[in-house]
């Protein structure tokens, strides 16, 4: 039967976490299909040990083509090989982050294909008889969660959000077909890069952050998202917001937690005078550790925090404060 794959994302010989957050939402649906699942890496190159990383995150079979027209990164180039292993392998299933790379190359491959792409992805699963991948993402401003399927055609195509799955454990003791794919006859690429000019002054995402502390609605007014501010400076945290947070123009869409904003996964993270709406809740699901502080002991964020503050936020947050800075004087 044809194969499940994943696109790899690589930086300078190494993977990009996605590529292994694939892995491990695509290895169940491989294993409730019966089929292999493969990654396919395209770089100039990849490190031993990066290619061991795939292997021991779930893929039975890894095509890895490296080859200095594969970088930097041009979507035709990348297509174009794509297009030759799916025509060699004709997988049902191929699934890409819904990042930079994996927005580009997979709407691109899917006109080619002639076939559909479901885009920002937060849950996959198999049609139970069809065998059909039913793919799972918000709708309507996040106010529904639409399943989509493409029964007549294949591969069957999907983008899937980055930090909406943990990263599977590593499993070093895997067997792993490791395939090596030739790839300058397979390339057409009229693309021609004459320079490359890094962003100035771009923020850390908070997708990225191992601390985030987030403001919403309860906070009233701009002003006091100070409040969320000054604790994340204190923290060396980067600051979220709900979606009405950021309506309310009190933080900008980079900053925005939940379906219709970032997806995100931190060792930590403060939600503020957020009441916790399934958009919201559905982007902070992989959060190791969540703490609440709202004076409504009902809202919805109350049920999935670890630590839940029930009480004024407007006397809390600044004794939080107030005691970190004394902490950090004392050390």
């Amino acid at each position: 039967m044809a194969d499940v794959w994943t696109i790899a994302e690589v930086s300078g010989g190494v993977l990009k976490e996605i590529s292994l957050e694939l892995l491990g939402r695509a290895r169940t649906l491989a294993d409730t299909l019966g089929v292999r699942l493969a990654s396919v890496a395209l770089t100039s190159h990849l490190n031993e040990d990066q290619v061991e990383r795939l292997a021991a995150s779930g893929a039975d079979v890894i095509y890895l083509g490296q080859d200095s027209t594969l970088e930097p990164f041009t979507v035709s180039a990348h297509a174009s090989a794509l297009m030759a292993l799916v025509a060699e392998h004709s997988p049902q299933i191929i699934l890409a982050g819904a990042t930079t790379y994996g927005r580009t190359l997979l709407p691109y491959l899917a006109v080619k294909l002639s076939c559909g792409l479901t885009a920002d992805c937060t849950d996959l699963a198999i049609e139970e008889g069809s065998g059909n991948l039913l793919q799972i993402r918000p709708a309507i401003g996040g106010n529904i969660m639409a399943t989509i399927k493409s029964p007549n055609h294949r591969p069957q195509m999907a983008t899937i959000r980055p930090r909406s799955t943990p990263l599977p454990s590593l499993d070093y003791s895997r067997t792993c077909t490791v395939c090596h794919v030739p790839i300058t006859a397979a390339v057409h690429n009229p693309t021609h890069v004459l320079g490359l000019r890094p962003f100035v002054g771009q923020q850390r995402s908070i997708e990225d952050a191992e601390i985030v502390v987030a403001g919403g609605k309860g906070l009233k007014k701009r002003d006091n998202f100070a409040l969320v501010e000054d604790l994340a400076s204190l923290l060396g945290a980067e600051v979220g917001a709900s979606r009405d947070a950021v309506d309310r123009g009190w933080a900008t869409y980079p900053h925005q937690v939940g379906l219709s904003g970032k997806t995100i996964s931190p060792e930590l993270y403060i939600a503020i005078g957020i009441s916790g709406a399934i958009q919201h809740l559905a982007g902070i699901k992989t959060a190791k550790r969540i703490v609440a502080i709202n004076n409504d002991r009902d809202a919805n964020i109350m049920a999935i925090a670890d630590y839940a503050i029930i009480g004024d936020l407007f006397a809390i947050v600044p004794l939080l404060a107030k005691r970190l800075q004394e902490r950090r004087k004392t050390q």
